[in-house]
């Protein structure tokens, strides 16, 4: 309501929203009347997304949400370099520094960072290799496809130094387990890492969460000049599309640098 002030973003109202028509559309679905209170019928364009024989059908009316607020498209949260040295200094243990520096250097998920395997980190080539499947951890690749992301050679030698330290002769196949408290060599849990987190953030003064530094990566891979379809592809991006949707938010500054990097502004073969 326009007279009363929001408690909640518009993208959260919105969210409530969905759920709610959804619940009225299930209703409509099993005869109910009342199915219509939140739809509006429409015509015209609905977007990116384009059902099946859409080109049959764009002429009729379309089912819609009655009430959509207008809500401002989300940045995603990145990290100042100084802030990641922040993080991994406030790390007391090789293991948690192991885990952001990877983190940050490769951009992958969290979970797919927890269901990693020692098999899947190849040190002669500096390559982490990320593998769909299940976990004991319930840690999951969103993406559903095998990938491998270069790293860097320092990040290899963290896990040489995690793997010595602290890790030892224990017997198991995950990388990130739980060596300070027991379950003893159990593979690390969400619930462990976002304790890990919140001690750090207290250390820090940083209000951050993991996926921050994905974010962080992306937008240092970009910067760099890295072109898109290769950081979609070390993302585990299902297309370059989506890449462009979260990380489409780069610039004039870093559009002028890559551009005088290229010799856009010097040697025209016209002159004003």
């Amino acid at each position: 309501m326009p007279s009363v002030e929001s408690h909640v973003s518009p993208s959260t109202v919105n969210r409530k929203l969905a759920a709610v028509s959804a619940f009225y559309q299930h209703q409509s679905r099993h005869g109910e009347d009342i199915g219509e209170l939140l739809t509006t019928w429409q015509t015209g364009g609905r977007g990116g997304w384009k059902p099946f024989l859409h080109h049959i059908t764009k002429g009729t009316p379309h089912a819609g949400r009655a009430i959509v607020l207008k809500a401002p498209k989300k940045l995603p949260r990145v990290l100042a370099a100084g802030e990641v040295q922040a993080i991994l200094d406030a790390c007391t243990r090789l293991r948690d520094r192991f885990l952001f520096a990877l983190l940050y250097d490769t951009g992958i998920r969290i979970g797919e960072a927890l269901g990693l395997r020692h098999e899947d980190i190849a040190a002669a080539k500096s390559e982490v290799t990320v593998v769909p499947r299940l976990n004991a951890n319930r840690a999951r690749s969103k993406s559903q496809r095998r990938r491998s992301i270069p790293v860097s050679a320092s990040l290899i030698r963290l896990y040489g130094d995690y793997m010595h330290s602290e890790y030892g002769d224990l017997d198991s196949d995950y990388v990130f387990v739980n060596l300070f408290a027991e379950p003893r060599g159990q593979a690390l849990s969400y619930p462990a890492v976002y304790g890990l987190v919140k001690r750090i953030r207290r250390r820090t003064g940083l209000d951050f969460d993991p996926h921050w530094c994905r974010h962080s990566a992306a937008t240092r891979m970009l910067r760099d000049g890295i072109p898109i379809e290769t950081v979609s592809l070390l993302l585990g991006h299902s297309s370059v599309t989506v890449t462009l949707s979260v990380y489409g938010h780069l610039t004039a500054a870093d559009a002028r640098k890559a551009m005088e990097a290229a010799g856009w502004f010097t040697g025209n073969e016209v002159t004003w």
